[in-house]
């Protein structure tokens, strides 16, 4: 049976090396392209809330996986730690964001909470460079029109510490014309997990488009 990484551990050996690299809260939010509420909200939930966030967190640190959740290699010594495989964090291009959302069709929607982000997964498409989903009309994922909403895609091996991901922060626009609902149909990869008569299309238009490629060191 494997033993489940303590949040409190992980948490401690972020903000231990954050600390040794000098490095305020807002500035490892920023390199790992979150807000530092959502960095707080990583620390109280654990690796499982947000994965490749966390792989952003450890490229960012200068850290490897097994160093995150154990502070060690599983089979080095007591005292030694992994030294190979560190990813490095590298930023990509708006344009490139846009090609690599396109490849995807599910992403990760962080909503407001009363106390938390609401990170939900939804099916996705990408139209005019805006993102937008099908879901139930009075859903988890159906926010208020202009609410503030961030939307994740990524595709990360967290083992290796490779692969990358795109974070779009914008507002919600809810779609409430038949033409739009038709026209979004219409797209590839369309079809909606949410359903019944009329399913409510949501739009996030962005604000800012950010998007990081991890690699091994």
């Amino acid at each position: 049976m494997s033993v489940q990484p303590d949040c409190d551990d992980i948490a401690r050996r972020i903000l231990q090396r954050r600390d040794q690299l000098g490095l305020s809260e807002g500035m490892l939010a920023h390199r790992a392209a979150m807000s530092p509420a959502y960095l707080r909200q990583l620390l109280c939930s654990g690796p499982e809330f947000d994965p490749p966030g966390f792989v952003r967190i450890t490229a960012v640190l200068g850290m490897t996986w097994p160093e995150l959740l154990s502070g060690r290699r599983p089979d080095a010594p007591p005292g030694q730690t992994d030294t190979s495989r560190r990813g490095q964090l590298l930023r990509l291009t708006e344009p490139r964001c846009w090609e690599l959302l396109g490849t995807r069709g599910i992403g990760r929607v962080g909503l407001p909470g009363s106390s938390a982000p609401v990170v939900l997964p939804v099916n996705y498409v990408v139209d005019a460079r805006t993102i937008a989903y099908r879901t139930a009309p009075r859903g988890a994922a159906a926010p208020a029109d202009g609410s503030p909403v961030s939307f994740e895609v990524d595709r990360i091996d967290e083992h290796r510490s490779v692969g990358w991901s795109v974070l779009v922060l914008g507002q919600v626009h809810l779609v409430d014309t038949e033409d739009e609902e038709r026209h979004l149909a219409a797209l590839p990869g369309s079809t909606p997990w949410a359903r019944g008569s009329r399913p409510l299309w949501v739009r996030v238009r962005p604000v800012a488009v950010t998007g990081r490629r991890i690699d091994e060191g």
